[in-house]
């Protein structure tokens, strides 16, 4: 029997992986074996995949897709124009990819780190004025469309003419964000609230190895368990309800500032959901797994 659901890998696989934490991908590979389903894991670039074989596409680590995103947005309307439903879903992904959605998420009442955005093609007359704007002698400067910290710049005074130099380039290609340098990522950590079917799994919090402030793990990022309160979850419930309605899997990226939830992103494409920090967060991704392909009017799930 030809397989029936596609997971979704990318080509330069283990690039983003780290001593010490679990390819999460074999995780997925389990669980869907326990579940009985035929499944294989593809390369969402690889030309020679038949993807009309497939119901289902679950998009698991396309952690690439943003060094070839023309590509990949050419993939997507291929998958759609084939009607295979996508988990995530197709739009919910393509409007994920820009970080121009934290406008939206800004102006429907959420708070987010301060950010303005450097649009492509734009002119640039140096970071004076983001200093003076922010109120900080400390900055981050990325891509509107990135991952893994890539073309990602902390900014002060003493490398500001060289990253000056840098973006300049890039501008010519890409949109950029700029924010104020947040203390508390190095200071405490950032935040990450894992979401399956709407409802709340897990957290974790993200701390940054001594002298960097990249929290991700394949920079040496130390990660640990941690569970919001009654009145934090409340707020990210709000929001997922609002942003993530309909998805598998969400996750909730930030930082607590005097009681205020400061939100760096809302990651609803291929998020790390550090499941092996929690074997409870394992259970309820199965269980939602199992449930979201269950509610797919053309699916079966076979019984065990």
């Amino acid at each position: 029997m030809k397989p029936k659901i596609a997971v979704i890998t990318y080509e330069a696989k283990g690039s983003y992986v780290a001593d010490g934490i679990a390819d999460e991908d074999e995780l997925l590979k389990n669980i869907l074996d326990e579940l009985n389903l035929d499944h294989a894991f593809e390369i969402w670039s690889d030309q020679t995949v038949d993807w009309a074989k497939y119901k289902v596409i679950m998009l698991k680590s396309p952690w690439d897709y943003f060094d070839r995103f023309e590509e990949f947005k050419d993939w997507c309307t291929k998958i759609s124009n084939l009607k295979i439903p996508m988990i995530n879903s197709i739009d919910t992904v393509l409007w994920n990819t820009d970080k121009h959605y934290l406008k939206e998420i800004e102006a429907a009442g959420y708070s987010i780190v301060q950010t303005f955005f450097l649009e492509k093609g734009s002119s640039f007359m140096g970071f004076e004025e983001f200093f003076d704007l922010f109120q900080t002698d400390s900055l981050i400067i990325k891509p509107t469309i990135s991952g893994g910290a890539k073309n990602t710049f902390s900014v002060n005074e003493r490398n500001c003419a060289e990253v000056v130099s840098k973006v300049e380039d890039l501008l010519k290609f890409e949109s950029f964000i700029i924010q104020p340098f947040i203390d508390e990522v190095v200071n405490v950590g950032e935040y990450s609230y894992i979401f399956f079917n709407g409802v709340f799994s897990h957290a974790v919090l993200k701390s940054a190895k001594s002298g960097d402030f990249r929290v991700q793990h394949f920079y040496g990022g130390q990660i640990s368990n941690v569970q919001p309160d009654g009145v934090q979850l409340k707020y990210l419930q709000g929001l997922v309800n609002d942003f993530a309605k309909g998805t598998l899997y969400a996750r909730v990226d930030g930082v607590w500032r005097g009681g205020e939830f400061l939100l760096m992103e809302l990651e609803l494409i291929e998020p790390y959901l550090f499941l092996c920090k929690s074997e409870s967060g394992l259970t309820n991704y199965k269980s939602a797994i199992e449930d979201c392909l269950a509610s797919l009017s053309d699916f079966r799930i076979p019984k065990i």
